[in-house]
């Protein structure tokens, strides 16, 4: 009975900030600080988190939210940095001459290239980066947000250089080679249904039965090759060659404008590629290149946190806070493209004077809301896992399964990712709860764990955090809501796909 109860009360925050944000449409900076002061209530008086727990847990939660707020400030400064020379208008005209079908043109950029920018950058990038050049080819900005959060969902795990799945493998302790086969085949399944959301996203019903021959085509294209590098140990690059794969696959099937549109001339078409050519650039450089990765990782910014115990025994062992590399940061690799791509535009002549004024004005104003809402997001998400409201309520969630435990696995996963924004900070969350529960109630512990990571990838896209990221990019600022409404029957029947795939692993000859 104590056990229903403490999940119940830790689910509060979650349901009230779902109810103010998809029911009454409240911004997410004002629903996270309805739900912030909610758990800080919960968390003394329910969970007997103290003074110094909670001094500790804002520690924490300041430091992972400039790890985002870094992301979101360059990626805005980026986007009003090409913007201002015109490139995005002229990268919707160039796109468009080489297919005329919106709904295949929402494919290669809201999935397959937003799956690449995954690949590469991480939090908040895909959305922040393909979203404006969506609006730009007359799509809604609702829509412009929606195609590429969804559609690049089946790519984090193994993206960002598998960021998240190593986090899996360390917390778990468990072998990754173990994990890896099972965690490609349920992100396979998650690519097809991304696939089809997009297309469903851009066009409705019409453009899945159109579009449905070569979107399942790209779709195996994309999970064949992420399955065949994961299963050859080479994780970090899964993603990334799944989502060429895909990319090229959907450019060789994209119909053809017709001969006689008005064609952009190739040099101005070049000039506005060339802002994401060098951010591309920027990114693989301080990746790939020794020499230049260990120059940028000398400056890190962190701190060391003592250990926390709640009135009721919950302990947070001490630990070092979230490792912030500064100077190889996504953000710092975001700024970086900004300011080669403003030389390069500004050397081609493509600037009105007073350029640098209007970027940094815009930036400031079109970030405010959503620093807001990371800070407050933030806040109640550390608040919850030091209070052990999270445990609490994932071991409800276990509880209530039973031997159905595969039934709840890769939703446990998504809880993590929305609560804390990372598939990253869901497996380290929930690792090693996944993998003792699977011994416990005798499950295949590789199939639970590749559960977890594959429902955290696609909870994730539902983040309130990276909502903010995506909205701050299209003018949704204040209208998260809307943006989380429109994504959450989507993410609901992706986690519905992964859900039965497990079930099928499971009791079928696989394992």
């Amino acid at each position: 009975m104590t056990l229903l109860r403490d999940a119940l009360l830790a689910a509060l925050p979650l349901l009230l900030i779902w109810t103010l944000m998809l029911r009454f449409h409240w911004s997410a900076a004002r629903a996270g600080l309805a739900g912030y002061a909610v758990t800080l209530l919960l968390a003394a008086w329910a969970f007997g988190l103290d003074g110094q727990g909670i001094a500790v847990a804002h520690g924490k939660a300041l430091l992972l939210s400039l790890d985002v707020l870094l992301i979101i400030w360059a990626a805005y400064g980026f986007y009003r940095v090409v913007d201002e020379a015109g490139a995005i208008t002229d990268l919707a005209q160039g796109l468009a001459q080489l297919t005329h079908d919106r709904d295949m043109q929402a494919l290669l950029l809201g999935w397959a290239f937003a799956s690449f920018l995954q690949s590469m950058g991480g939090f908040g990038v895909p959305v922040a980066v393909v979203a404006p050049l969506l609006v730009g080819l007359g799509f809604s900005p609702l829509a412009a947000v929606v195609i590429p959060a969804v559609g690049h969902g089946w790519a984090v795990s193994f993206g960002s250089l598998a960021t998240a799945f190593r986090a899996l493998e360390a917390a778990s302790g468990w072998p990754g080679a173990q994990i890896a086969p099972w965690a490609a085949a349920l992100l396979g399944v998650a690519a097809l249904g991304t696939g089809w959301a997009v297309a469903h996203a851009a066009g409705g019903w019409t453009a899945v039965r159109r579009l449905g021959a070569r979107t399942l085509l790209m779709a195996m294209v994309m999970a064949g090759v992420q399955y065949a590098l994961a299963t050859a140990g080479l994780w970090t690059v899964a993603a990334l060659g799944g989502s060429l794969a895909g990319g090229v696959v959907g450019l060789i099937l994209a119909p053809r404008v017709h001969a006689k549109a008005k064609a952009l001339h190739p040099g101005r078409l070049a000039e506005a590629v060339a802002g994401y050519a060098l951010l591309v650039t920027v990114v693989l450089v301080v990746q790939f290149v020794p020499p230049v990765r260990e120059a940028l990782g000398r400056v890190v910014v962190t701190a060391q946190f003592p250990a926390v115990q709640t009135a009721r025994g919950f302990v947070v062992p001490a630990e070092t806070g979230r490792r912030i590399v500064l100077l190889r940061h996504t953000g710092a690799r975001l700024f970086y493209a900004a300011w080669l791509a403003a030389a390069f535009y500004a050397w081609r002549g493509r600037y009105r004077a007073g350029m640098l004024k209007r970027v940094l004005r815009a930036t400031a104003r079109g970030t405010r809301k959503a620093t807001g809402g990371i800070l407050t997001m933030m806040a109640l998400a550390v608040l919850m896992q030091h209070a052990g409201m999270t445990e609490a309520l994932a071991r409800g969630l276990a509880a209530l399964a039973g031997g159905a435990y595969l039934w709840v696995a890769p939703w446990l996963g998504a809880l993590g990712a929305f609560m804390t924004g990372s598939n990253t900070n869901a497996n380290v969350l929930f690792g090693l709860l996944q993998r003792r529960t699977a011994e416990l109630l005798t499950l295949p512990v590789p199939l639970v764990l590749a559960a977890q990571t594959a429902g955290a990838a696609v909870g994730s896209v539902l983040a309130p955090a990276k909502v903010i990221v995506g909205a701050s990019t299209t003018r949704m600022t204040g209208r998260e809501g809307e943006v989380m409404a429109a994504l959450a029957r989507y993410i609901l029947i992706l986690l519905t796909l992964i859900t039965l795939a497990a079930i099928l692993i499971a009791t079928g000859p696989f394992l």
